[in-house]
């Protein structure tokens, strides 16, 4: 079979990663695709000069990529929002397969890009988008195609779990831990889209399409990041059974599906419980094949991995002339729900306080609880010293996030508070 020739924009981490890995493994990918791909063009900001090399053109113009005229398959690899979409939208207006690990780009356009592919009978490929290499979408897409599925919960960043971890580990403050996570290259030096939780809910907006066929604007998905955690948390969570882990899940609700991004209590015999470092991991439940897990490292090599694969299927595909053989998103027309709530969900919570420590603290605050209908379950409080800056905790039975948020809003402006109250949903359907 002749030679697929690819064109790459953007040669960063996953780019440098994704063009070693098609240079050094060409013989391997060779013998299991039945013939070669070459790299015939790369683009990067980082290229000094136009040139040819080896018969591969570097440039640092896109266009140039993306309209050569032997580049059959287009990789997207440098991120954002704006030339992103101009690079994969000019090239699928070409009919040319795109290939990304664009997250935050699919969560607020992929339906349209997918739509554009379809007009254009190109495919749309975006493995290395979530999970890094752990191939979710391909199994969604086509490895559990028969199934119904009913839920998922997913840790989709691996810089929060490898912080998250490390201060349950050590009782480090997250400060610290944030400050290593980003000397080991795990944290960007702008950690904010890890550690509120964009990174993750662009993710999930993806896996939510895959999984149940609808489009959620990203800014619909609830998002509490990790920065208001204290090592003590971990402390109070273990008197209870569990430890703490930033999720991802689309959970059905009385109101439909509720998708969420936050930090939640996790039994701790619970399988995702024990996922530590930097490592990712989805679970699914399925309504005819119950309960599966997928677990992998999330970033660097692993990414270049995945968006590797994606070469080699667009490749094949080409070669046989089956393009659009499976759908971007899994279903051939996405749903728009502009709404994706968890206002009705009933869970029990974990309420973390700072106070300034006086006489009838618990009674103000339950008198608060009670207005909302919230019953307390217990109060925990660990010796400490410092009785201007106490932290203690009380767990309620469930209720629903609307009654929670409620009552939050309510303890605004007693003045023993020494910062909001901090509230953590118990995942008791996490099982175990």
């Amino acid at each position: 079979m002749r030679d697929v020739n690819v064109g790459m924009v953007g040669l960063g981490t996953v780019g440098g990663s994704t063009l070693r890995i098609l240079d050094e493994n060409a013989a391997e990918i060779e013998r299991k695709l039945g013939f070669r791909l070459r790299v015939r063009a790369a683009s990067s900001l980082e290229i000094e000069a136009r040139s040819e090399r080896d018969g591969r053109l570097l440039t640092r113009v896109w266009q140039e990529v993306v309209e050569h005229p032997e580049v059959e398959i287009v990789v997207e690899l440098i991120g954002g929002t704006t030339v992103a979409y101009e690079v994969i939208r000019s090239a699928l207006e070409r009919g040319r397969p795109v290939v990304t690990a664009n997250k935050e780009l699919l969560g607020l356009h992929g339906a349209e890009l997918a739509q554009l592919a379809a007009e254009h009978n190109a495919s749309l490929s975006m493995e290395a988008s979530v999970g890094g290499g752990i191939p979710i979408l391909q199994v969604l897409r086509e490895g559990i195609a028969g199934d119904r599925i009913e839920a998922l919960y997913g840790i989709l960043n691996g810089t929060s779990n490898f912080i998250l971890t490390e201060m349950e580990k050590s009782g480090a403050p997250l400060a610290s831990i944030l400050a290593e996570a980003q000397k080991r290259g795990y944290a960007e030096a702008n950690p904010t889209a890890d550690v509120e939780g964009y990174d993750a809910r662009s993710k999930l907006a993806i896996l939510t399409a895959f999984c149940f066929g609808v489009r959620v604007p990203t800014d619909a998905i609830f998002r509490q990041g990790i920065t208001r955690l204290l090592p003590v948390d971990f402390q109070y969570a273990h008197r209870l059974g569990y430890t703490i882990r930033l999720l991802g899940a689309a959970t059905p609700g009385p109101e439909g599906l509720g998708l969420y991004v936050r930090p939640v209590l996790v039994p701790q015999a619970a399988i995702l419980s024990k996922v530590e470092g930097s490592y990712n991991a989805i679970w699914v439940k399925g309504a005819y094949g119950e309960d599966t897990l997928y677990y992998g490292r999330g970033a660097g090599r692993p990414t270049g991995v995945a968006v590797v694969s994606d070469i080699m299927r667009a490749a094949r595909d080409l070669q046989h002339r089956s393009t659009l053989r499976a759908p971007a998103f899994s279903f051939w027309k996405l749903e728009t729900v502009s709404r994706a709530g968890i206002e009705s969900q009933m869970r029990p919570y974990f309420l973390r306080f700072l106070v300034a420590d006086r006489v009838g603290i618990i009674a103000q605050l339950a008198s608060v609880l009670a207005q909302e209908h919230i019953s307390i379950d217990a109060i925990l409080q660990e010796p400490c010293g410092e009785k201007e800056n106490l932290p203690f905790v009380i767990t309620v039975e469930p209720t629903s996030e609307r009654a929670m948020t409620t009552a939050l809003e309510k303890t605004h402006g007693l003045d023993f508070l020494r910062e909001p109250p901090l509230a953590l949903p118990m995942e008791l359907a996490l099982g175990g």
